[in-house]
């Protein structure tokens, strides 16, 4: 890949907001051109992203559209987070178990989540008649480690802290012959993920000005990015985990810091972007922007108080950087709230 200006990136430190990189004139007018690059060149592209759409069309909610208004002005909420499951997972999964072969499925699937990439794949499974078992972190929400074990799945647990998620789930994938199924670093995943973004431009009638999307490992962002190719996009990260904004912006794929700090965003701990999500994110030119824990739960309460929609940690951080006022509100914004898989009794609190 031709080397390029870094993107968009605002950073929370010590208080004070850093203004974004501004786009050159030239980086602008050459955006066409580097979309066209892409949809050529990419492991993943758009039409990957029109034939999930048709794939799992019977599998997935379209989710509701909601039109909200914040501090008066109009905005979009994209309720993922009433999709079966709980999040938008079940795309990926769906899209990615649909196309393995019969004796692939006999073999079974291992996948590694905390909780919603685990819950998608154990209801794809589960529908297909294909065994799974799951690789979950020992501390992930009580709620998710259930719901992911009433669809039928093994579960293993692990350290987050000691142990490497995707080397137990490779060697469970050698003793068994499972296929491991990645809960970003697949294109496959990527495509389905994208139909988010279909979805919501057939929706609206028309491309929204931009998308806000959380983003761990980027699957749900880089497929949005190539289904809305004529909207700005931008990530939102939990602050200290906010290493798809230190790779966008230092040109390389950067993990997050071995001391990164305790998140209630479960959901996008993930330690290591892959070069599918980076590459897609980089080449759209992408905004990312991280938030506190405070404006988080905010975002929840917001959520609960003002729409009576019930949203976790992870998927409100996108609504979040709105409610903070970290980026303005642009006619045809869309927000996505990604996920809705909270436990009841840390909702109490943060609504308390």
């Amino acid at each position: 890949m031709v080397a390029r200006p870094p993107c968009k990136v605002y950073s929370i430190f010590d208080g004070r907001q850093r203004q974004p990189l501004r786009r050159s004139r030239r980086l602008f007018c050459g955006k066409s051109r580097q979309l066209n690059d892409l949809n050529a060149n990419s492991a993943v592209t758009r039409n990957d992203v029109l034939a999930a759409a048709e794939r799992i069309s019977q599998s997935v909610l379209s989710t509701e559209l909601r039109e909200v208004r914040l501090a008066g002005d109009p905005l979009w909420l994209k309720c993922e987070s009433l999709q079966t499951g709980g999040a938008f997972k079940l795309r990926g999964a769906s899209n990615r178990l649909a196309q393995l072969t019969a004796a692939e499925r006999a073999r079974g699937v291992v996948a590694f989540s905390s909780g919603n990439h685990a819950l998608g794949v154990a209801i794809a499974a589960r529908r297909l008649g294909i065994a799974a078992t799951i690789v979950m972190p020992s501390d992930a929400p009580a709620l998710k480690i259930d719901g992911t074990r009433a669809e039928g799945a093994e579960i293993i647990f692990f350290d987050r802290l000691t142990e490497d998620r995707a080397a137990i789930a490779a060697g469970i994938a050698a003793r068994t012959g499972a296929i491991v199924v990645p809960s970003f670093d697949d294109p496959h995943i990527v495509a389905g993920q994208g139909t988010v973004g279909l979805e919501l431009l057939d929706q609206l009638g028309r491309s929204p000005a931009q998308v806000v999307v959380p983003c761990g490992g980027g699957g749900l962002a880089a497929g949005i990015a190539l289904a809305c190719p004529a909207s700005e996009i931008t990530i939102v990260e939990p602050a200290g985990w906010d290493d798809m904004a230190h790779s966008l912006a230092s040109g390389r794929i950067v993990p997050v810091a071995p001391d990164a700090p305790p998140t209630l965003c479960d959901a996008l701990q993930t330690p290591l972007v892959s070069p599918i999500t980076f590459g897609i994110l980089r080449a759209r030119d992408v905004t990312a922007l991280s938030v506190s824990e405070a404006e988080v739960e905010a975002a929840i309460r917001w959520a609960w108080h003002e729409q009576r929609l019930i949203v976790e940690p992870g998927g409100a951080v996108a609504l979040a950087a709105l409610l903070a006022g970290k980026l303005a509100i642009e006619p045809d914004t869309v927000v996505i709230l990604s996920g809705g898989n909270i436990d009841p009794a840390l909702h109490a609190r943060i609504l308390g």
